[in-house]
């Protein structure tokens, strides 16, 4: 299968003060070929939402390379930059990032509106994707009126409107309990077996990872390793 992400040799080193910094990624390397559900795992500091942040053109490297299908990005800028990624890549944050006074519908056709879909189409995308993760009887509820595992239903809807090559999360289930935690990682991998979307998951919770293909591990900045899980 081809690689849609493709990371050679990332290094990033953050300034804390004068003389001070920390080398959040060394060297590490990946690939994740499409359809793939992988999750990223690592204590904290290793460097894996730095490296995910990076690979999803959300910030950049000090030095290495970003390949996103087959098109090199670390060198893009401005307009270019923000194009991409708002077309090729979606992503889920642990905290849901929601707008609070907008509905669940606005939310997600923001999104849409945001890449140039006009606010007739963007709604009707917003309506299919919430209708997708279960959420078609609460498409007018603003995220107080959602529980947090619906509201991070929403956010997955939001993250997929665009047709993204690939979907990025950053613990995406780092606060929800177990039970929801189990229900928002099915419907991910429901989301990629069915429509064959790639997601990139960094994840501490050992049962979120166990759910994915794939397991990569890193430390100190390096990817030190990866096993298959299913």
């Amino acid at each position: 299968m081809a690689s849609i992400v493709r990371v050679m040799g990332l290094e990033k080193r953050y300034r804390l003060g004068k003389n001070n910094y920390v080398d959040a990624l060394r060297g590490a390397s990946l690939e994740i070929e499409e359809a793939e559900m992988v999750a990223v795992m690592g204590p904290s500091g290793s460097g894996k939402s730095t490296m995910m942040h990076i690979a999803g053109c959300l910030d950049a490297p000090d030095a290495g390379e970003v390949w996103l299908h087959g098109l090199r990005v670390d060198r893009l800028r401005g307009k270019a930059l923000a194009q991409l990624r708002g077309r090729e890549v979606g992503f889920i944050f642990q905290g849901f990032n929601l707008i609070s006074t907008m509905s669940a519908l606005e939310n997600v056709a923001l999104a849409a509106e945001y890449v140039g879909a006009s606010r007739r189409e963007a709604s009707m995308k917003a309506a299919m994707l919430l209708e997708l993760v279960g959420l078609g009887d609460r498409t007018r509820h603003v995220p107080t009126e959602l529980s947090g595992g619906q509201q991070q239903r929403v956010a997955i809807a939001r993250a997929l409107v665009n047709q993204p090559k690939i979907v990025m999360g950053d613990e995406p289930t780092g606060d929800l309990d177990t039970a929801t935690s189990e229900e928002i990682v099915a419907a991910m991998r429901a989301v990629n077996r069915e429509h064959g979307t790639t997601f990139l998951i960094v994840t501490h919770n050992p049962e979120v990872a166990a759910a994915c293909d794939r397991t990569i591990r890193m430390r100190d900045g390096v990817v030190e390793g990866q096993v298959a899980t299913v």
